[in-house]
């Protein structure tokens, strides 16, 4: 199904079908029409949309990215020629793939799947938390990217998928606390910023490693011909590249977005007007009109019997 290692010509743009990629896409598809079609008119209030334009949207784009990682060329070249491929299929993945499919879930759809607090919903609601969500990604970014790791995936097709699924499942719990259906679990905006910006502190390890080692570290890419005449040293640079730059420029993105919708909000908070509510207005200036005025409003104070001790004028023992 995959190119020989050490053949005598690169031939990336030979097709090799995927069908089990294909099987895949369909099933994620069926699956969401099946929600949208049948599920959701049953559990969704009368006249009120099932989804909206934006989910429609993100489902759609979610899957071309899922579907253009996963299928022929990009898989074949990244598990053949360019561990550079390979880091771009993560990041499309972890950046891309994962936060739009979790932009296209209805909430009344994570409501059915996480609401009933049945020991998996409050599990999987557990693992969405901020820490266990940012430790499980991270440990799977490294353990993806240690050597025995990336040689496993290249030369077994069927590990490879399910190491792209591993990634693919925490990058979903990574992003939960960021954009997830449950908006009271996301994190207020300060929060996110911060959590976003630890995401890109972690991957320096192992992108510094690509960059500055003078070896190449995965052996299993060091074969010919060499794609493009990128040299293995030269591929692995780009894909440490990859990983920091891009993925770390992606981030700041966002935090970038978080911080103006943030500052957007609190100047909008900040613009309204107080109204300030008193029984009786008070005057600009105090005068013996307004004085006047107000005694005359409020009428006489009220009048209470003195209480006459003996020996007063009034007591009637005197009498």
């Amino acid at each position: 199904m995959f190119a020989a290692v050490g053949s005598t010509a690169a031939e990336p743009w030979k097709f090799h079908a995927h069908p089990e990629v294909w099987l895949l896409i369909a099933g994620i598809i069926a699956v969401g029409v099946y929600s949208v079609r049948v599920i959701g008119p049953k559990v969704v209030p009368v006249g009120a949309p099932v989804v909206t334009t934006k989910q429609r949207t993100a489902f759609v784009a979610g899957v071309l990215v899922l579907w253009t990682v996963s299928d022929w060329p990009l898989h074949d070249i990244a598990e053949n020629y360019l561990y550079s491929a390979h880091m771009v299929q993560h990041m499309l993945m972890m950046f891309v793939a994962a936060p739009l499919f979790l932009l296209a879930t209805p909430r009344w759809l994570a409501d059915l799947l996480l609401a009933d607090r049945s020991r998996p919903a409050r599990a999987a609601l557990w693992l969405t938390r901020p820490v266990p969500a940012a430790a499980i990604f991270n440990g799977v970014v490294i353990l993806l990217h240690m050597p025995p790791a990336v040689r496993l995936a290249v030369q077994s097709g069927p590990m490879h998928y399910s190491m792209h699924l591993l990634l693919f499942l925490s990058s979903l719990l990574m992003w939960m606390p960021i954009c997830g259906p449950i908006e009271e679990r996301r994190l207020i905006a300060p929060a996110k910023m911060i959590y976003l910006f630890l995401q890109s502190v972690v991957p320096t390890v192992p992108s510094g490693f690509l960059v500055f080692a003078e070896h190449p570290i995965y052996k299993v890419y060091d074969h010919g011909p060499r794609l493009w005449g990128i040299g293995v040293l030269s591929d692995q640079q780009a894909a440490g590249a990859i990983m920091k730059i891009v993925g770390g420029i992606f981030l700041w993105v966002v935090i970038a977005v978080v911080f103006f919708r943030w500052a957007s909000i609190e100047e909008r908070k900040d613009r309204r007007p107080t109204i300030v509510r008193t029984a009786t207005p008070l005057p600009d200036e105090l005068t013996f009109e307004n004085v006047s005025e107000t005694f005359e409003r409020l009428g006489p104070a009220p009048t209470e019997p003195v209480p006459r001790g003996p020996g007063q004028m009034g007591d009637p023992r005197l009498n």
